[in-house]
């Protein structure tokens, strides 16, 4: 019998090469895959739930309640004539999308391990669909805004509500940017998670969350602008409830602190993108 000689091909698959560069062409190819990640997501997060979506309500309606009876009736945080439930919602919008897609956001590569180690696609399709389904949550919360508005006859400034879209693409570039590289992070350093949940609580107090960022010195300022989502909640309160002209520094200063987190966070995940799989 004459026998025939096999040959076997071993086809190694590496990320493309770039400074932080994210393929776009290959995301766009991959657009299907990022849509079910994020409607996997969705149904996972509120699964086998009684009142399911209404949670997205819930958790910033209480809280806010809890800090109105707290800091605005026992402590009398200064608002500048703004209702304090009013005041503190807007802040707790921005930071409960930025917190909550920040921790899972940091954690998603691990908890996808599975399909990682299985299949080829862009692994950054993973944190960017983790970042975005939280945002499901912002929409349906922010409509407890315009009812809180009307409940305390607050009239919103019009040039504020345009102003929301870039407020939110700077929370979704901060949270991504500190997301994409945790959680490279946390591919091996696993003790990620458990630094993340200190460090959230630490920022959400040197954050105006629950105060006004006009009691912070003046020459502790340069300090503020350093955090963009202070920028982004003093922004949102100070165009769309006090009515006050735009700061453009602050603005500026928030969107390029921003730009610098996505940067690092992206030129971080393709440097270690290629050992994903061996140390997953």
């Amino acid at each position: 019998m004459k026998q025939q000689n096999y040959t076997t091909t071993f086809i190694e698959i590496k990320p493309p090469k770039a400074f932080v560069g994210i393929d776009l062409k290959e995301i766009w190819q991959y657009r299907d895959l990022l849509y079910i990640l994020v409607w996997r997501n969705v149904k996972v997060r509120y699964k086998q739930t009684v009142v399911g979506v209404a949670w997205a309500i819930f958790q910033p309606l209480i809280t806010m309640v809890i800090f109105t009876v707290f800091f605005g009736r026992l402590i009398k945080v200064p608002t500048d004539n703004i209702p304090y439930a009013v005041f503190v919602y807007t802040g707790l919008l921005y930071w409960n999308y930025f917190s909550t897609a920040l921790t899972s956001t940091s954690d998603s590569l691990v908890s996808d391990e599975s399909i990682i180690k299985k299949v080829y696609f862009p692994r950054i399709i993973v944190p960017i669909a983790t970042t975005v389904t939280p945002l499901v949550d912002f929409l349906v919360a922010f409509l407890i805004l315009f009812i809180l508005m009307v409940f305390y006859r607050f009239m919103p400034n019009f040039w504020g509500i345009l102003l929301l879209p870039v407020l939110m693409l700077i929370t979704f570039m901060t949270s991504s940017g500190l997301g994409i590289f945790l959680a490279s992070l946390n591919v091996k350093y696993r003790d990620v998670r458990y630094i993340l949940g200190f460090f959230i609580q630490l920022l959400m107090y040197i954050t105006p969350v629950i105060y006004s960022a006009s009691i912070i010195p003046d020459r502790f300022r340069w300090i503020f602008y350093l955090n963009p989502m202070a920028g982004v909640i003093t922004l949102a309160r100070d165009s769309l409830l006090h009515h006050l002209s735009l700061d453009w520094t602050l603005l500026a200063a928030s969107f390029g602190i921003s730009f610098i987190l996505i940067l690092i966070g992206l030129f971080y995940f393709r440097r270690t993108e290629r050992f994903f799989a061996d140390v997953l």
